[in-house]
């Protein structure tokens, strides 16, 4: 690799600092690794919002605004959905009325901006973290949507009353009836995606507002969180991903956690998976309504693929 690949800097294929096909090889060796679709720096160089933002300069078209997704990114909030992570194609705005430009590998397109809805703050030219949620609970799937605003208001850069108002005093925005549907549910006591899609598919199936975040002490005064929990009914509802709850280690940790909640005080358990929350199968609301005693709305999202709003 040249010095400028050597010293860290971010470089995309127009830089002419290597063809694509060295690049690819060198992704594929583990030598690069892609930052952005075209945009590649040295493997050893840790993430961190300043990588992100120089890769983000290095695609960002004349009088682009980044927005979305790449906005949060740029932040440093990962609001991608499963999967798009490591295909990630930068997305800009330009206001009306600007020629729309055409970048290999970069999304681009006209949108309403005002000078209240742009910001300069993250070291790039993004939309601002309340335009940003409100775009991607308008624009995202309405599971991804969710999580992705509770992310944003977690971190503490958008404020949920703020975000309310932004969504509510828009008109005419495509996908604005489903974003003033889900602004109402946004809680940043979700700890993770999949902790955000559970909370909605509770919702959704017609079921009471679970308690987030609930601690039990067992007898031994060790305290355990329980993701989404019906006290009275003594009913945990859990998401366990692929990152946490896979290998072996992992399933004596969940046993060792739930076990004595269930052995002491009779706590049971429904266990929700990706697979569990997506797709035609609405066992999980069956089994959760089965002991909360209530009957589940049919499944209406996740019976087939996202569609991403144009």
């Amino acid at each position: 690799m040249n010095e400028l690949v050597a010293g860290g800097l971010v470089f995309s294929s127009n830089d002419e600092v290597m063809s694509r096909y060295d690049a690819h090889h060198l992704v594929r060796d583990g030598a690069l690794r892609r930052v952005l679709r075209g945009v590649f720096v040295d493997a050893r160089v840790p993430d961190s919002r300043e990588l992100r933002v120089a890769a983000v300069e290095k695609v960002r078209p004349p009088a682009g605004v980044a927005c979305g997704e790449t906005a949060a990114w740029a932040m440093g909030v990962d609001v991608f959905a499963p999967g798009r992570r490591h295909d990630f194609t930068p997305t800009f705005l330009v206001p009306h009325g600007t020629t729309r430009i055409t970048v290999p590998g970069v999304q681009c397109r006209q949108a309403k901006l005002t000078v209240h809805d742009v910001t300069d703050a993250y070291g790039t030219i993004t939309t601002t973290p309340v335009r940003t949620a409100g775009d991607l609970l308008r624009r995202q799937y309405r599971p991804y949507a969710l999580a992705s605003a509770d992310q944003l208001v977690r971190t503490g850069l958008v404020d949920l009353a703020d975000l309310s108002d932004h969504v509510h005093r828009l008109k005419g925005y495509p996908g604005i009836r489903q974003a003033r549907a889900l602004v109402v549910l946004v809680d940043p006591r979700a700890e993770s995606a999949g902790e955000s899609w559970t909370r909605l598919r509770l919702h959704d199936a017609g079921f009471p507002t679970p308690e987030l975040q609930v601690v039990v002490i067992d007898r031994d005064g060790v305290a355990r969180r329980l993701d989404h929990a019906y006290v009275e009914q003594l009913v945990a509802v859990e998401f366990d991903g692929r990152e946490h709850h896979t290998g072996a280690l992992d399933a004596a940790h969940d046993h060792d956690r739930r076990g004595p909640l269930a052995d002491q005080y009779g706590w049971r358990f429904v266990v929700a998976r990706y697979a569990t929350l997506f797709g035609p199968d609405n066992a999980f609301e069956r089994q959760v309504g089965d002991l909360i005693g209530f009957t589940p709305i049919p499944r209406w999202w996740g019976t087939r693929a996202p569609q991403t709003r144009s």
